[in-house]
């Protein structure tokens, strides 16, 4: 079975008022859209799991401890990891977190959480 791990920021750690960020976007938004995401991913007959981290260097490790448990085809890693220009660092733990404990994993980036089957889709179809 194809699995799939959606890794993105605790809504409750999201700065909302950064400006790289849609306006109107709050934690039920993003809950809402997470919960989209996996129902679209188990649609797909694909396992779909999420880690949601925070935005402080412990990120690397709850994401390689996710990611111990099981052998994922494709991680994908959310907007609001990789946009606002302050995630870079996080997004430098995540992507590395990944590459060190899922090294034949596809990565793939979702622009919300509810295009995030898709954006996995890219990866897992072109395999």
């Amino acid at each position: 079975m194809t699995r799939v791990l959606l890794v993105g920021l605790l809504p409750e750690a999201v700065d909302f008022s950064d400006p790289a960020l849609p306006p109107g976007l709050d934690a039920e938004k993003i809950h809402a859209g997470i919960a989209i995401a996996l129902a679209k991913m188990t649609e797909r007959g694909w396992e779909a799991g999420s880690c949601l981290i925070p935005h402080d260097p412990s990120a690397g490790p709850l994401i390689e401890k996710q990611l111990a448990t099981a052998a994922y085809d494709c991680v994908v890693i959310g907007a609001g990891v990789r946009l606002p220009p302050r995630s870079l660092g996080l997004l430098e733990i995540v992507v590395n977190a990944v590459r060190k404990a899922a090294p034949n994993a596809a990565i793939a980036f979702n622009t919300r959480p509810e295009d995030s089957a898709e954006a996995a889709a890219r990866w897992l179809s072109a395999e």
